[in-house]
């Protein structure tokens, strides 16, 4: 099993070093300019020369992602719950929370900066929370709904109540489509928090160290923010596949096997 694992990660990893020696060499050799294109090295020193400002910078980005990934989802999964309870609810709001999902979520900035303010933290957050709430909820929505009929039957042959269903089979069959809506919101929310930077918000965030950096042609420092944005939503997705593990270890094991 250890020696599956580590044969699953070693391609992604020797196209990763590949990939950073292609881009090196091509820089040296095209003699293409700094501020164009800096070299890995080039980005690798900057990171540490900046790695206060760049740490806390990814600190508060990260916090404003993982708290609205944390409401994003506890509304998704309540919500779900709700409109599994009442058909009414689910044929109503369903369709409409598929064609929100549809828009570009991160759109909504400039107008929630209006809302809550364009100084404050809450207005950025809020573009995380509607980012992670609608895959959450459709996805938690299907999985509570497309359960067996027969499984329904047999626990009602049982003389089983709506909450005893829900527990043992509803709850259950909705995981693996949880844990689906979770790998893609924990990336989705660090992607949200970035852009929602861009239109406003306190200055000391890892957006607007892009920004300002890509502003005064410090694209090396640019690019190190970059790469900090990029491992903190490797660290959210590492973490929602930790929580996958956890809550559903026969999955991990069934796919294993495969």
């Amino acid at each position: 099993m250890r020696s599956s694992k580590f044969v699953s990660i070693l391609p992604p990893v020797i196209v990763g070093i590949a990939g950073l020696a292609i881009w090196e060499g091509a820089v040296n050799v095209f003699d293409i300019k700094e501020f164009l294109l800096p070299k890995p090295s080039s980005i690798w020193a900057r990171l540490f020369d900046e790695w206060g400002e760049l740490r806390h910078a990814t600190w508060e980005t990260g916090k404003i992602a993982i708290s609205g990934l944390l409401i994003g989802i506890f509304l998704g999964v309540l919500l779900a719950l709700i409109t599994n309870r009442f058909k009414v609810l689910s044929d109503g709001l369903t369709p409409l929370a598929i064609a929100v999902n549809a828009t570009p979520i991160v759109a909504l900035a400039p107008i929630f900066n209006a809302w809550f303010g364009i100084t404050g933290t809450f207005s950025n957050q809020a573009v995380v929370i509607a980012v992670v709430f609608f895959p959450v909820f459709i996805n938690t929505a299907k999985g509570l709904t497309e359960v067996h009929p027969n499984e329904i039957e047999l626990m009602q042959s049982y003389a089983s109540g709506e909450w005893t269903i829900l527990r043992e089979v509803r709850i259950p069959n909705a995981l693996p489509f949880f844990a689906n809506s979770l790998r893609l919101a924990a990336p989705l929310s660090v992607i949200a928090a970035i852009v929602a930077e861009y239109f406003g918000g306190p200055q000391d965030r890892i957006g607007n160290v892009i920004t300002s950096s890509a502003g005064f042609a410090k694209y090396d420092v640019a690019w190190a923010a970059i790469a900090m944005a990029s491992g903190l939503g490797l660290l959210l997705f590492g973490s929602a596949l930790v929580a996958e593990r956890l809550s559903m270890p026969w999955r991990i094991s069934g796919d294993l096997e495969k």
